[in-house]
């Protein structure tokens, strides 16, 4: 059972990527499993023969910082719709033995589809009316020690610059970290990066894992509103911070290597 949660959210406070709702705003079921047959068999699909058949080389690099227990929240730059097929591809069970939970869009949960991904264990947020259940299930899952997925810029962006992050993020961490005495919640700063604007066929892509942040350094041992609040203020500005470094080193290496003189 999770132990009582504070959910003082403000409905601008996740992504656009990180939300479904029911009309009206009345509460959505938000549970969801990994089943024991489709996950396994889409991961397997994905890691042997979509990847690899339609994309160049890829390049991971950090895949040592992904814990192979403990909860963590991934916390990746967005670029394409392929971002949720190749972080499980550099992430998930074939990596790490985990499979990963995305919080995901009304959009992408209508019909085949969202029946689909109910079964590989994303899950729904309204980011217009978040209903405390379906906050309290990402936190749930936290507790339990899973690996999320949130993306905190929001919605796709095509620009290879990191744009201002939603605060969503690091307040559903803090809520989660002060729930549970020494939860240890990690978060990871994701870098992805095609070779083209719209990844096309035999694209090269880059995935750098980060540094972790660890939630609990943001709260001091405390739980107090006020201190919550701080605390996810500056874990945001520091994984906005991190996510831009990460993204300019990449861009000086591209730089440093394109001005090379071409090998006989």
């Amino acid at each position: 059972m999770v132990p009582a949660i504070r959910l003082p959210m403000k409905s601008s406070e996740f992504s656009e990527s990180s939300a479904v709702g029911s009309k009206g705003g009345a509460a959505a079921p938000v549970r969801s499993r990994c089943s024991p047959v489709l996950t396994p068999l889409a991961y397997f699909l994905g890691q042997r023969l979509v990847v690899p058949a339609y994309f160049g080389p890829i390049t991971i690099t950090g895949q040592q910082r992904v814990p192979t227990r403990g909860p963590v929240i991934l916390a990746p730059t967005h670029r394409a719709r392929w971002d949720s097929i190749l972080l499980p591809f550099a992430t998930g069970r074939h990596v790490t033995g985990r499979d990963l939970r995305f919080m995901v869009t009304a959009d992408e949960v209508k019909g085949l589809q969202g029946w689909f991904i109910r079964r590989l264990g994303g899950f729904a947020v309204n980011v217009r009316r978040p209903t405390i259940a379906s906050l309290r299930y990402g936190i749930e899952l936290l507790l339990e020690g899973e690996m999320l997925v949130i993306y905190p810029e929001g919605g796709i962006r095509r620009e290879d610059q990191v744009h201002g992050l939603k605060p969503g993020l690091a307040r559903l961490a803090a809520q989660a970290e002060a729930a549970k005495a020494g939860l240890g919640l990690q978060v990871l700063p994701v870098d992805i990066f095609y070779g083209e604007v719209f990844p096309s066929w035999r694209c090269p892509v880059q995935i750098h894992i980060g540094e972790p942040l660890l939630v609990e350094d943001y709260l001091q041992g405390q739980d107090a509103p006020e201190v919550l609040k701080a605390g996810a203020q500056q874990l945001t500005k520091d994984l906005q911070a991190r996510l831009e470094a990460m993204v300019a080193d990449r861009q000086a290496i591209a730089a440093a290597d394109s001005s090379l003189p071409a090998q006989p």
